[in-house]
């Protein structure tokens, strides 16, 4: 009884809309004659999922993605170890102030992060452009070669203190006996990180990476923002981006719907994936 409301709102704002996409994905609108009449509804199996991967563009963007994700997930679960780390140090001061200030970012919503970086990116509107241009480094963050790194960087300033709290949550459940055992053995504050808190934060550190990688293939927000900043981000840059322009931007919401769920099931896929493989070696350690 007490947990029944979660359960209805569960099923009417996550199961259904998901169903209803799931539903729509298979049907298609056909127009007849001259187009004067009404386009009618038609049951169209899975051709909208065949005009998707079809679509040289979409499947570009799905390579973008796989691509930003090798170059985002391990700079994410990196800063986000680092910061965990220093903050976990017997060394460390002001934990409090630095544990507020490196989530803070966290509480910037995305498209203000994104507008925020994009005005940082503009060489029209950057200090950090013209600093770099003075110094004889002249740099257009915006361009197609350093696009992606452009947006792995909004992306790890917002996310990696949400990221650095999960892993000190790991990291305050260690007895600290460990710790002090380790110190008696002559161990310095480095071989203690690497060898006794990186070993037992493995589960923290699988579910970060496990966040970003779904994050990564969803995509969506930054390269948004930053599309009328560049040339170098089209409509379709993006899974995500591709199917929000066929809803929106084509009225086609049957072939967004179908991206959308070839997005959603890519992403089970590879995070499914990634679990079964840590979880095996995970075995063969033990």
């Amino acid at each position: 009884m007490f947990v029944a409301p979660f359960f209805l709102a569960f099923a009417l704002f996550f199961l259904a809309p998901i169903g209803y996409a799931i539903y729509q994905s298979f049907f298609k609108l056909t127009s007849s004659g001259l187009g004067l009449t009404e386009p009618t509804l038609e049951f169209a199996g899975l051709g909208n999922y065949a005009t998707a991967l079809g679509d040289a563009a979409f499947t570009r963007s799905i390579g973008r993605v796989l691509v930003f994700s090798l170059i985002e997930v391990p700079t994410m679960v990196v800063c986000a170890l680092a910061l965990a780390l220093l903050l976990d140090s017997a060394r460390a001061r002001f934990r409090a102030f630095f544990r507020v200030s490196f989530f803070l970012p966290y509480g910037v919503p995305g498209v203000i992060a994104s507008l925020l970086w994009g005005f940082l990116y503009v060489p029209q509107t950057s200090p950090l452009v013209d600093a770099l241009a003075a110094a004889g480094l002249p740099h257009d963050f915006l361009s197609p070669g350093m696009i992606l790194p452009a947006i792995a960087n909004i992306s790890t300033w917002q996310f990696a203190g949400y990221n650095m709290l999960v892993l000190i949550a790991g990291l305050q459940a260690v007895p600290r006996e460990l710790y002090e055992a380790a110190r008696v053995d002559g161990a310095g504050e480095l071989r203690i990180a690497w060898h006794v808190k990186v070993p037992l934060v493995r589960p923290p550190l699988v579910l970060v990476t496990v966040f970003t990688l779904i994050g990564t293939l969803q995509l969506f927000v930054e390269p948004l923002i930053l599309k009328p900043m560049t040339t170098a981000v089209s409509s379709d840059f993006t899974p995500n981006l591709a199917a929000y322009n066929q809803a929106f931007g084509q009225s086609n919401i049957h072939l967004a719907s179908a991206e959308a769920t070839l997005i959603a099931i890519m992403a089970f896929v590879i995070s499914f994936g990634f679990l079964r493989l840590v979880n095996r070696k995970g075995r063969r350690a033990w």
